[in-house]
Parts: structure tokens; sequence; C-alpha cells
């Protein structure tokens, strides 16, 4: 988990998400937990309840990028997320 939110800026938070790919955890699978931070609600001038949208986006990318555990507050929403990134793998 490369920590979002902790200690850091807004900008901070998205240099690392820019570069998520590049983090190096050998064996060991990515976990990101984005889901209502504020790195989201504050960036689009909402609040965590609010930040759904935003939390599906980051996910996607999050999947795009290698994650491979999510963290969410909105099963729902984050399993639907999933379902569009497989297919875009091709795995139904």
């Amino acid at each position: 988990d490369p920590g979002f939110g902790f200690a850091k800026t807004l900008e901070h938070n998205y240099e690392l998400f820019s570069k998520m790919e590049a983090l190096g955890f050998g064996e060991f699978p990515l976990l990101v937990g984005i889901s209502r931070k504020s790195m989201i609600y504050k960036l689009v001038d909402s609040t965590p309840q609010e930040a759904l949208n935003g939390t599906s986006v980051l996910n996607m990318v999050a999947l795009q990028k290698g994650a491979k555990i999510l963290r969410v507050h909105d099963v729902k929403a984050a399993k639907e997320t999933l379902q569009i990134y497989n297919a875009l793998q091709g795995k139904y």
C-alpha cells in the first residue's frame, strides 16, 4: 500500500498515483486504498460521501497500473469497476 493520503499534499498523492506502476514490490501484490480519500473530494470540491465517482475512476486507473487489491467502502461500485476492467482484459 503506497499510503495515499497519509501526510501527503494533494499534489504528492497525484504524483505518487501517476507513478504507481514504478513501485516495485516483487512477488507481493499492490494494494491501493483510495476509497473516499481527500485526494478525490478536495480536488472536485466535494465531500467524502459524494466521492464515489472519483473513487471508481481512480480504482480503474489503479487496476490498469497493476493494483491487485482494492480497499473500498462501496463494494457494489468496486465490483462493477472490476467487472468492467476484466471485460477490457477479455475476461468475462
